[in-house]
């Protein structure tokens, strides 16, 4: 058997051995998930008609079409903070001592968790998205090709954020450090144009807010929905997702391969 056969079978042992711990332990994804949903239905049914009014909206349903996009995102990084959690367990439990034991390819373990979170992450963001739809959020003028390109601008996302959620797991001593490491996953997008305009922002915190990796994305995301101006924000999101997938990949490596556990 070839190296990239014997990669692809592992990574895929891999993958359904973490969405199995998935499906049998459910809570901490549930529990992640409720965060943006919760903020979802909190700013819209309590803050809604004030926030609509300080985006310069009219009603309700105006500030559903702006909030949605950002929770998609948030979405993606709150669920990847399973990931760190679930990547630790494996460090600190001893099956990663065992796995080293044994003929399997070396990356393996690390890509079936990346792969699982990726697809965990996109079916989160469909949950999310449904209950966005469900309490009022339309994306009418958006193309096939403009939906398409939205889809893949929230896999690349998922796939760069949960590379850097294994590398978080990695460097991390049990799961609650884990958990605590990953935490600016759903910090930044609170720090983001996900709510608020940056232009309704203090002047000194603009420029923070406007170049951080979920602001490009989540106003790309807007632009693909709703027809809002994209401008740089598009390649900027892509730079950001390439370089922190790059990023992730290679401090997890590095990490992976130089852990003596």
């Amino acid at each position: 058997m070839s190296s990239l056969s014997l990669a692809v079978r592992d990574s895929s042992t891999m993958l359904r051995r973490n969405l199995l711990h998935a499906r049998r332990y459910p809570s901490l994804t549930l529990n992640l998930l409720l965060t943006p949903i919760m903020l979802l239905l909190l700013f819209v049914y309590i803050f809604g008609d004030v926030m609509s009014a300080g985006i310069g909206g009219g009603s309700r349903s105006d500030y559903i079409a702006y909030l949605v996009p950002g929770l998609l995102l948030m979405t993606i990084g709150s669920t990847t903070i399973g990931t760190a959690v679930s990547v630790s367990n494996d460090m600190t439990e001893g099956i990663i001592a065992r796995f080293r034991t044994m003929a399997i390819h070396r990356g393996s373990v690390l890509i079936g968790h990346v792969i699982g979170s990726v697809l965990q992450s996109i079916a989160s963001v469909v949950l999310v998205g449904a209950v966005g739809v469900a309490i009022g959020f339309r994306s009418t003028d958006a193309t096939a090709l403009e939906w398409l390109a939205a889809f893949g601008l929230l896999v690349l996302f998922a796939l760069a954020f949960t590379w850097i959620a294994v590398g978080m797991g990695l460097i991390s001593p049990n799961a609650e450090a884990a958990s605590n490491n990953a935490l600016p996953m759903i910090l930044l997008p609170l720090l983001s144009s996900a709510f608020v305009p940056v232009e309704g922002m203090p002047g000194w915190f603009q420029p923070i807010a406007q170049y951080q990796p979920f602001t490009p994305a989540i106003e790309t995301l807007r632009g693909l929905l709703l027809g809002s101006e994209i401008g740089n924000n598009g390649w900027i999101a892509v730079a950001w997702c390439l370089g922190l997938a790059v990023l992730g990949y290679f401090w997890s490596a590095a990490k992976f391969n130089s852990d003596p556990k």
